[in-house]
């Protein structure tokens, strides 16, 4: 006998940053098998080590991590996680970034600025993940940024479903909060049957960094439920202001739908004192206690995460999550 044939059998393995592990956990319960014990620590000057407990040998490994506060230490975590399952033979390696980060420097505004979000995927690529799946990037050309497979999932779905059942039957427009947003709140629309549509038009400072000059809505708000959609809530100054343009063009009540809750400081007290009556946002990254709020309404994404690692695992069409969108 010339050749030695083996049973070609693959495995899933889970693996956890230290950034939210509960959503790992969480992800973990819907798929059946639990993150992978491992040894992170960090050295007194600050240097991360990581050791996984178990063999990873010829695994199709799943790095979850979610780029919460102090997101530096979770990018590095994350590519010394890629790097020890490399030299550790894992057969692929995929990282799921339920929030990408640097995704806001996806461009050059000004001469002698960072590509981040490039960066961050060539990092990723040179540390040997072989593909990424992420949800609502900040812009859709990021995943041209990474030489390799991106599977871009979108939780409109997911909160659109919170938002029809309990708001349908009263007239709705749905609110870009500035120019950038159109596109998506085109699609918001389409999935809230046709509502119209209506954006915010503001200017910003490049050179100062959240701050936001809202002028004028443009659009049909009076006397209807305004629903504000964006990707992320950083500071809450664009919604806020956004919020007070609509509520002083006739707006009826002002909802908003977001993906990433980052809720940096002063977000929590701009919102609790805002006119906005309900914030809708997912568990993409973890929301501390001392920020939340009885307006926030917190959907969970890991049912979505561990259907799409499922698909890629066997194989299948992460696209057909999404009708064909992603």
């Amino acid at each position: 006998m010339g050749s030695i044939v083996a049973e070609n059998r693959k495995s899933l393995m889970l693996f956890s940053g230290r950034g939210f592990p509960e959503l790992a956990e969480e992800i973990g319960q819907v798929l059946g098998v639990a993150p992978t014990r491992s040894d992170s620590y960090e050295f007194a000057n600050g240097e991360i080590f990581v050791r996984f407990k178990d063999s990873v040998r010829g695994s199709d490994a799943f790095v979850v991590q979610s780029m919460t506060a102090g997101i530096n230490t979770w990018v590095m975590e994350t590519l010394i996680m890629v790097d020890a399952l490399k030299r550790g033979s894992a057969k692929r390696i995929t990282v799921v970034l339920p929030f990408y980060p640097y995704s806001r420097q996806d461009k050059k505004h000004r001469g002698r600025e960072p590509i981040s979000a490039r960066l961050i995927a060539d990092l990723l690529k040179t540390a040997g993940a072989n593909r990424i799946l992420t949800v609502d990037l900040h812009t859709a050309q990021i995943q041209g940024f990474f030489d390799g497979p991106v599977d871009h999932l979108f939780a409109m779905d997911i909160l659109a479903e919170h938002i029809i059942k309990k708001f349908e039957g009263r007239p709705m427009t749905v609110v870009a909060p500035d120019s950038g947003r159109v596109r998506v709140a085109e699609r918001w629309t389409d999935r809230l049957g046709g509502c119209p549509l209506a954006f915010i038009h503001k200017t910003r400072d490049p050179s100062k960094p959240n701050q936001v000059v809202a002028n004028r809505v443009v659009g049909e708000v009076e006397g209807r439920v305004c629903l504000i959609v964006d990707d992320m809530i950083d500071t809450g100054g664009t919604i806020t202001k956004a919020a007070d343009i609509l509520f002083d063009s006739g707006a009826a009540d002002v909802i908003v739908a977001s993906t990433h809750a980052l809720l940096s400081d002063p977000a929590t007290e701009r919102l609790k004192n805002s006119r906005i009556s309900e914030l809708v946002v997912t568990n993409t990254l973890p929301l501390p206690a001392e920020k939340q709020l009885d307006k926030i309404t917190v959907l969970s994404i890991a049912p979505l995460l561990a259907r799409a690692i499922r698909e890629v695992f066997d194989d299948g069409s992460v696209t057909t999550l999404f009708g064909g969108l992603s």
